[in-house]
Parts: C-alpha cells; sequence; structure tokens
C-alpha cells in the first residue's frame, strides 16, 4: 500500500512539475508556450530552480512516509483505492503548485533568479 500511495503521489508530483519546466524551457524559442504558464511563474530561470528546489524538498518530506508506511484501514478495496488516489493523487496535484509557486515568489523577492 505504501508503495502504491508514493507512486501514485509521485506521478501526480511529476505532471504538476512539467506546468512549470516546459514552459520555462521554450519560452524563448516558442513564446506561445507561455499561455502554458498557468502559475505566472516570473522567469524561466525561476521557474526551473523553483521546480527544482521543490523536488529536493518533497523527496525529503516523503521519507518519513516511507519509513512509517500507510497507515492500513479494514475497508473494501474499492473504497480504500478511492482514499488513496484522493489523498495521494490530488494531493501530488496540489502540493507542487502552491510549493513551486511559493518558492518562485520567495527566488523573485531575492533576486537570486
Amino acid at each position: 500500500m505504501t508503495r502504491g500511495a508514493l507512486t501514485t503521489f509521485s506521478i501526480a508530483n511529476d505532471v504538476a512539475k512539467y506546468f512549470a519546466i516546459i514552459p520555462a524551457m521554450f519560452a524563448v524559442t516558442f513564446p506561445v508556450l507561455n499561455a502554458l504558464n498557468i502559475m505566472h511563474l516570473k522567469t524561466p530561470a525561476s521557474a526551473i530552480l523553483s521546480a527544482v528546489i521543490f523536488n529536493a524538498l518533497i523527496i525529503i518530506a516523503l521519507i518519513p512516509l516511507a519509513l512509517r508506511g500507510v497507515k492500513y484501514r479494514a475497508m473494501n478495496a474499492e473504497a480504500l483505492l478511492r482514499r488513496n488516489l484522493f489523498i495521494y493523487g490530488v494531493g501530488g496535484l496540489i502540493a507542487p503548485f502552491v510549493g513551486i509557486k511559493l518558492i518562485d515568489m520567495l527566488i523573485t523577492a531575492a533576486h537570486l533568479a
């Protein structure tokens, strides 16, 4: 169960991070891709740096969950899957959007990128 939860979170997390990285990578060559910058990150450099910093922090944050494991609850498989998909799937989508945007705001305020 723990492996499934961490994999679900990781896949959702990676999908969300692509919304920071892909527009930043091609912003100069293909300005039309700025429409994908739905987080309104300031610069391509700050977007990539924010995604890298967020990734490093989230890996550290997931270590206790990996060591402790996901708590088992007595319920049918369908309800358990729905619960874990909601917690780790939706959480894996929302956490990077919020985290990367906050880190981008800190980086641009500190004039690091």
